[in-house]
């Protein structure tokens, strides 16, 4: 059922069943009371958020121009740290003709710029003060208005002096949310940037629904379910949470950051029956459950995006919560849900029904097609030899918006790739990381994420590709940590040489201090290879 549809039946049936709750939850401090939206008031909210979004577009004297993929859709953005209000904002504009993106604050200020000037964004919530004035002196005419001025908009109280507008007409005279048709535009997504900048896309409805349908068949976000999703809604995976539980007339609880002294209550005292996380706060639930396991009584599921879910993490979800089923699913934002793993040691992957996965060789711009852009997939290779995975799937986006990028996602015969590596083992997808994590040393593939696998619960690390006159290149890795804490270079390759086959043992060793990162914690495996190889990093 599209969102909207599923949003107003829910009000029409459980009209005090809670939509989206904030940090504070019914237990909130002071104040955090509004951070909690029933789905009778997120109807009534949803009609006052569109109609000041809308004024704010109408009042502007020279609009930015938005991405011609949004077919002339005005596009409006949330740049907050509050998930509550970026959540508020996203599912409010859900029922109207509105393009809606959530921007991470965390991100470089000239990097959200060049998005906003880029994809044509019109309005921008944020409270970030430098912004407005650095988008203005690059000719932009939309408009940045801080939370708590949106929030006085909304309310129509005291805003600042260049927001005030008259009162809203009664609710009967205000435009009234609907299902919309699914060619049109809905949400302004971006790539999570491991490789390069983020990258920025369109879901259409139709698109989103049949995202919606994989989600539902597999992840289990059940009408009624209360489910925790702690982080950032700027993650693809938070706020695909936030769409499939409203889908499904469930209840999303949301935090801006993992509270792990707090979870344990906060679960008991809200009824959470299911966790939609990244890794890091699976295994933060696991701890906090060594310590209060009654308070998670309740819990049935927890979901975890992410290919390769270390074995550390399974195991002491398990150890604590054996209950609790867990599910790690693979995906790409710019694809959606392609399958997922729920047992063993979470390397290989099922495809979901209605996806379809193939590993191909390299391949380049179609013959006579090279002005167009045109990508040919390759020839499929034989089961466990590793290539580039593609997938053709309903939920695909069409491509990236031109502004941002000139990288093509979809082939000319309809498979998108995002050049991760994997292989066929047995009907199943082992994942092998992106292009870039597959070195080639005397002739051999060597997966740099298989030799990090050796070393999860021992050591952070990351390996490298290091250029190599004769084999082409060979395997270094970078360890994290202090000089003098952290493993020497003979107990790294003892480790290595009893867990990996020969031509997988790195020959060359490295230390940083720390590993560099995305915001979103994911290691930057070209920044670490710069480092090593300008000899920045202490070699070993």
């Amino acid at each position: 059922m599209p969102i909207t549809g599923a949003i107003l039946e829910a009000a029409a049936r459980h009209p005090d069943r809670v939509a989206i709750a904030g940090s504070g939850g019914s237990a909130a401090p002071a104040g955090a009371e509004r951070e909690r939206l029933t789905y009778a008031k997120l109807v009534a909210d949803s009609l006052r958020v569109f109609a000041t979004v809308d004024e704010l577009h109408q009042a502007q004297s020279l609009p930015p121009c938005p991405a011609p993929e949004t077919g002339g859709i005005p596009i409006t953005a949330v740049s907050v740290e509050s998930a509550f209000l970026a959540a508020r904002v996203v599912a409010g504009l859900a029922g109207f003709r509105a393009v809606s993106a959530v921007i991470d604050p965390r991100w470089p200020i000239d990097h959200r710029i060049e998005v906003i000037l880029t994809t044509g964004i019109g309005v921008v919530i944020s409270d970030d003060a430098a912004l407005s004035p650095a988008l203005i002196r690059r000719g932009w005419g939309g408009t940045v208005i801080t939370p708590r001025d949106f929030e006085a908009l909304v309310g129509r109280a005291d805003p600042e002096p260049r927001f005030a507008v008259e009162a809203l007409p009664p609710r009967e005279q205000l435009a009234q949310p609907q299902v919309r048709a699914g060619d049109e535009a809905f949400l302004l997504l971006f790539s999570s940037g491991t490789t390069s900048n983020p990258k920025a896309f369109i879901k259409t409805r139709a698109q989103y629904r049949a995202n919606l349908a994989i989600s539902t068949a597999h992840l289990e976000p059940l009408p009624g379910a209360a489910t925790l999703a702690p982080g950032p809604v700027s993650y693809s995976l938070t706020l695909y949470a936030v769409i499939e539980c409203l889908a499904t007339a469930g209840s999303v609880h949301l935090a801006d950051q993992f509270d792990a002294f707090g979870v344990a209550a906060r679960v008991a005292r809200e009824g959470i029956t299911r966790v939609v996380a990244v890794p890091a706060v699976v295994q933060g639930i696991a701890a906090a459950a060594r310590r209060t396991p009654e308070a998670f009584s309740g819990l049935d599921l927890v979901v975890t995006g992410g290919a390769n879910l270390p074995a550390s993490i399974r195991e002491a979800l398990a150890s604590e919560l054996p209950s609790v089923r867990l599910i790690s699913y693979y995906g790409a934002a710019e694809i959606g849900f392609i399958g997922d793993s729920r047992g063993g040691d979470g390397t290989r992957v099922q495809v979901y029904d209605g996806v379809r996965a193939s590993v191909r060789e390299a391949g380049g711009v179609q013959a006579g097609a090279a002005q167009a852009g045109a990508m040919q997939s390759g020839t499929e290779l034989p089961e466990g030899e590793p290539g580039t995975l593609w997938i053709l799937a309903e939920a695909c986006s069409d491509g990236y918006v031109a502004g941002t990028t000139t990288e093509r996602l979809v082939g000319a015969d309809g498979w998108a790739t995002v050049h991760d590596q994997a292989r066929m083992v047995d009907g199943q997808l082992e994942l092998l990381g992106r292009a870039g994590d597959i070195a080639i040393t005397g002739g051999h593939k060597v997966s740099l994420l298989e030799v990090e696998r050796a070393f999860v619960g021992y050591a952070n690390v990351c390996a490298i590709a290091l250029p190599h006159p004769k084999l082409g290149s060979v395997i270094g890795l970078v360890m994290e940590g202090e000089s003098g804490d952290a493993p020497g270079r003979d107990a790294l390759r003892a480790r290595a040489e009893s867990l990996l086959a020969p031509q997988f043992v790195p020959t060359r060793w490295f230390r940083v201090e720390r590993l560099p990162r995305t915001v979103g914690g994911k290691i930057r495996r070209g920044e670490v290879t710069e480092l090593a190889s300008s000899e920045i990093a202490e070699r070993l």
